[in-house]
Parts: structure tokens; C-alpha cells; sequence
């Protein structure tokens, strides 16, 4: 028989009843500024959370076994600009998250994140599943709150917090916001009649603030007349590049501009820019290989819009030719690796590239037909070389965003993916290439996919390594109950396939350089999807690989290779790049 009196356990439900009324308030408040979709973790401390989120048939519920997994397909969701809620329960569930916060925080994508904690009497006394979570994911985020435990004294407050954590994921530089909410025992709990959202100084003018503040920060990055003239004072009369990258704004909008100052775009993957071959150049990382057209060439304004590209060549490039550089971002990040950008300016891309545009003009035709010459003879010399019958780790990097439909959305690995696709890589007008280079990880790629796929009902593909497959296995759990079509083209040469490219490769014995670079895992991918369901389908040649990628999936494209010789396949195109471009 419990010792307990009748008021003591009427208080505890009645706290109990509070703090589900508290997790229904929280996420009323985000479906009204337009969350859509929540990521959880399965747990016990997080039930309360977990119900609410349940409960509300305006949001899709996407449920993931691990972690990790599931905070990536958070991100995927949130790279399409409206954040998700992902929760978790207590103890090193959180800790899993932090590669996509850390992801979230340096990419500017939104997510709410929401990890479920042990109340204060059971912190620092051994209570199991129980570490400490207060600002657990240090810098990278862009709020943290710990509101304590749910009282009926806060309950005003209660769309106000959810509100600020809002605006602090979604406003003038977006990113991750955590919240860390701890539930006492019993977690089931019984919602009553919810805050009101107020007009007179409550929770709705808190919502609209948080509303008008960021539309306020947009508007501000337009800018005046007098920022358009020293601009133009810059450009006028000289030769320049625009390097767009994801972030540069619409692919209307940058072409525009660079057909009225008559420089060409080089642009990355992710830029949106590529098939705009009238101004895009897509081989910058080939022609520029070329000491002659490298030297004949230099620019002297480099107008840079959004995130760098993936090319060495091309950073190293641009860092030599002591050109202006000029930075153009939404978002208020430093972005100056080389240390050589003279001017930064915070502005909406559309809007810059459209006021500029207005007050350019070209002063030389000649500078922008030299570069969509030189482009044209790189594509028609990389297609040669590459062909059409065998199919290299090249070969499937630059076919694979020409295969997909209008719509799709192309999200790339880390490592070489990335690379070959910025090398090599022809994407179709209206498929989206999406990858996580905010750290530059091959962790939660498939997870990330996921999300994106998800949160568009779009089909979306997959370009990945096996190593980057191997560390997000987790995310093939429950692939193909999730009604999306995601291809994942796998290709796999058993290693690490980047380091080969390394000083390293021939440096040291090749004992030595498999063991802590190679990496062999012997591995049986083909056997590891087929054991979650999911159909395996080879791909051995070009048309096999065509006739592969367009059909829907979930399905896993495994495309094998050799490491050493997919050096030899880009040592070739390199040498062939280095020639003359005349």
C-alpha cells in the first residue's frame, strides 16, 4: 500500500497534467508559425513531448531508431527552410545529436531540438540515464533555455518561450535552438484548455514580434544607393568572375547580373547556376589546371555569392590573383577561408544581384565568350575522355544530375562525391543538389536524404562512398515503411577512397597506408540492404546505370570500383584539363 496521502498524490498527477498542457502549449505555438514535421528518438523521459507531438494530426511524425539518424533527417527537413522538431529522451540520446547541431549551426539550417531531461532533485546524485545537458551543445546553437520544470505560476509564459525558440531557429541567421526540458514522473498526463494566444501584450504579440522582427532584418539588407555606387566603382570597367555557390539566390537572378557586367559564373554544384550555360561555367576546376588559361585569365573582381565551392583549384586560384574580393551572404557568417575578401556585404542575393544589375554594364564582351568558349571545349573533352560504356566513379558523378526528373532533389557525400560532382558534375535544370559541407562530415548522409525526401515527397537520390554508407547504416532502419522514393547510388571500393589522392598514398608501405588510410571493411553492402529490405540493384556500365537511377526507388544503385584505379581515371582527366584551352 503507498504511504502517500491523497493531496500528495492529487499534486502529482495535477503536475504531472501540467506538464503535458506544457508540451501541448509548445508545440500549438509551432504549428501555428508553421512546423509541419517532428523527428523523434524513441525514450521514456520524453513521453510527454512525444504524446503532444502525437497528438496533432498537423504534423508528420517520422519516427528513427537511433539518434544520430534522426537528427540528420532534421536537418534534411530544415534545409528546406522550415525547421523540424526533433526530440529525444535523456542521457546520451542527446549527445548523439550534436553532429547535426554542429551541421545546423555551420550550414544556417533551422531546428528545434528538443532533448527530454531528468528533473533537478535526480541531477548529480548517480540517477541513471542522467548527464549533464545544460548547454550540451556549447556554441552552436543559436538559444539555449532550460524553462525547469513545467509550473502552472509559467504557464502565461508558456507561447513566449516557444515563440523566441522560433524566431532564434528561423530569423536573420538560422540555425539549431535547444531546448532542454525536464519531465518528472508519472509521463502520461491528461492536456487541459491551453493558454490563449492573446492581442493585448500576451503570446500572440510575442509571436507577431518574432514575425516582424525578421521580416524587419531582411528588409534592412537592401541596400542604399550610395552601397550600389561604390560597388559599381568597384566593378566598372574591369574584368571579374562571379563564384556562386548554395546560398547565391535564384539562378535568374545571378545570371542576370552576370550577363550585364559580362563576366561569367563559376559555379558550384550547389549554386542552382549550372545549366545556365549562357554565363555558367561548371569545368572551372579543369580549365584551371591549365597554367595558361589560369594565367590569361585573371580576373581583377572576384564577386563571391554564398558558400565557397568544393575546388581546390579554384580557392587556390582565386587567392593568387589579388583580385577585390567581395562577399555576398544572408546570413551573418564570416566566410573568408584564404583570408582575401576585402569587403562583406549582408544582403538578400535576389535583391543584390537585381539593384546591381540595374547599375552595371558590360565594358568587355569579348572576357565572358573567352570563358563559355574555354567551358564548352572542357565539357566536350571531358565527354570524350569519359565515354559512355565504362563506368567510373567520374563517369557517375557527372551523368547522375542529368538523370534525374525536374523537381528531384541530389543530395552528395562528403569526401570524393563532392568532389567528383564539382569536377565533373552536369545537373539538370530544376533538380537540387544538397550537401553537408557546414563541417564538411560523411556522417548522416542517408539520414539527411531521408529528410529531404520526407519533407518535399520528391524523388531524391543519393551520391555516397561505402565508408559514409558504413557510418550511417543506422539510417536504413525502417527505409521502406517510410513511402519515399530515395535511390542511393552507393559506390564502392572498399576504403577510403579520398586518401589515395594524399601524400600519404606514396609516402608510405602500402601496408601501412591500408591500414590507417585505405581502411578495407569488407563489407557486403549489397547484402546489409537487402537484410533491411531494401531492392539492390548493380549498376556495370553506363546504360545500366541510366536504366537504374530512373526508375524509382527506395533502391540501392551499387556501382563497384578499384581505388587505385580511379587515381589512374583522374590522373587522365587531369593531364587532359592541363592542356591548352584555345
Amino acid at each position: 500500500m503507498s504511504s502517500e496521502t491523497t493531496p500528495q498524490v492529487a499534486a502529482r498527477v495535477a503536475a504531472h497534467d501540467v506538464a503535458a498542457t506544457f508540451c501541448a502549449t509548445l508545440i500549438d505555438e509551432w504549428i501555428h508559425h508553421g512546423a509541419r514535421h517532428a523527428v523523434i528518438a524513441p525514450g521514456s523521459r520524453s513521453t510527454p513531448l512525444a504524446l503532444a507531438l502525437a497528438a496533432r494530426p498537423e504534423l508528420n511524425i517520422h519516427v528513427f531508431h537511433d539518434e544520430r539518424s534522426a537528427s540528420f533527417a532534421a536537418l534534411g527537413i530544415g534545409l528546406l527552410g522550415m525547421p523540424a522538431i526533433l526530440l529525444c529522451t535523456s542521457g546520451t540520446a542527446a549527445a548523439h545529436f550534436h553532429a547535426a547541431v554542429i551541421e545546423a549551426h555551420q550550414s544556417a539550417v533551422p531546428m528545434l531540438v528538443c532533448t527530454a531531461d531528468r528533473p533537478p532533485e535526480l541531477r548529480d546524485v548517480g540517477a541513471p540515464q542522467t548527464i549533464d545537458q545544460i548547454k550540451l551543445y556549447g556554441s552552436s546553437v543559436r538559444w539555449f533555455h532550460d524553462p525547469g520544470v513545467a509550473s502552472v505560476d509559467a504557464a502565461p509564459a508558456w507561447r513566449s518561450l516557444a515563440a523566441h525558440a522560433f524566431w532564434a531557429a528561423t530569423a536573420s541567421w538560422p540555425g539549431p535552438v535547444h531546448l532542454n526540458l525536464p519531465f518528472r514522473e508519472p509521463l502520461v498526463g491528461t492536456t487541459a484548455e491551453l493558454p490563449p494566444r492573446t492581442s493585448n501584450g500576451g503570446a500572440a504579440d510575442s509571436a507577431d514580434l518574432a514575425i516582424t522582427a525578421h521580416t524587419e532584418v531582411t528588409a534592412q539588407r537592401r541596400l542604399n544607393d550610395a552601397q550600389i555606387a561604390k560597388l559599381v566603382g568597384v566593378m566598372k570597367g574591369r574584368r571579374g568572375v562571379i563564384v556562386a555557390g548554395r546560398g547565391c539566390g535564384s539562378a535568374d537572378a545571378v545570371s542576370a547580373l552576370a550577363a550585364a557586367l559580362g563576366w561569367p559564373v563559376i559555379a558550384d554544384a550547389r549554386s542552382g547556376v549550372r545549366h545556365r550555360t549562357d554565363v555558367a561555367v561548371a569545368a572551372a576546376d579543369h580549365l584551371l589546371r591549365s597554367p595558361e588559361f589560369a594565367t590569361a585569365n585573371v580576373p581583377a573582381v572576384v564577386l563571391r555569392i554564398g558558400e565557397p565551392p568544393a575546388s581546390k583549384v579554384v580557392a587556390q586560384w582565386l587567392a593568387a590573383s589579388n583580385a577585390h574580393q567581395i562577399h555576398v551572404s544572408s546570413v551573418p557568417a564570416w566566410i573568408d577561408p584564404e583570408g582575401h575578401v576585402a569587403q562583406h556585404v549582408l544582403a538578400e542575393p535576389d535583391d543584390f544581384c537585381s539593384q546591381l544589375s540595374d547599375a552595371v554594364a558590360s565594358t568587355d564582351p569579348m572576357w565572358l565568350r573567352t570563358w563559355i568558349a574555354a567551358e564548352g571545349l572542357a565539357q566536350q573533352r571531358l565527354a570524350d575522355a569519359l565515354g559512355d560504356d565504362e563506368l567510373s566513379e567520374p563517369l557517375v558523378a557527372r551523368v547522375l544530375g542529368s538523370l534525374l526528373p525536374s523537381g528531384a532533389h541530389l543530395v552528395v557525400s562528403s569526401s570524393m562525391p563532392i568532389r567528383d560532382v564539382e569536377w565533373f558534375g552536369i545537373i539538370a535544370d530544376g533538380v537540387t543538389v544538397h550537401s553537408n559541407r557546414g563541417a564538411n562530415g560523411i556522417d548522416g548522409v542517408i539520414a539527411t536524404a531521408t529528410g529531404i525526401a520526407l519533407a518535399t515527397g520528391a524523388p531524391t537520390a543519393v551520391l555516397i562512398g561505402d565508408v559514409a554508407l558504413l557510418h550511417d547504416s543506422s539510417s536504413l532502419t525502417g527505409l521502406m515503411r517510410r513511402d519515399i522514393d530515395l535511390r542511393i547510388v552507393l559506390v564502392d571500393n572498399d576504403g577510403g577512397g579520398i586518401f589515395s589522392f594524399l601524400p600519404q598514398a606514396s609516402s608510405l608501405t602500402a601496408a601501412r597506408f591500408e591500414q590507417l588510410f585505405g581502411t578495407p571493411h569488407g563489407v557486403d553492402l549489397a547484402v546489409l540492404a537487402t537484410a533491411h529490405g531494401i531492392p539492390v540493384r548493380a549498376a556495370v556500365d553506363s546504360a545500366s546505370l541510366t536504366a537504374t537511377v530512373t526508375q524509382p526507388g527506395p533502391a540501392l544503385i551499387h556501382v563497384k570500383s578499384d581505388r587505385a584505379q580511379n587515381v589512374r581515371v583522374h590522373e587522365r582527366l587531369n593531364a587532359l584539363a592541363s592542356g591548352h584551352h584555345d
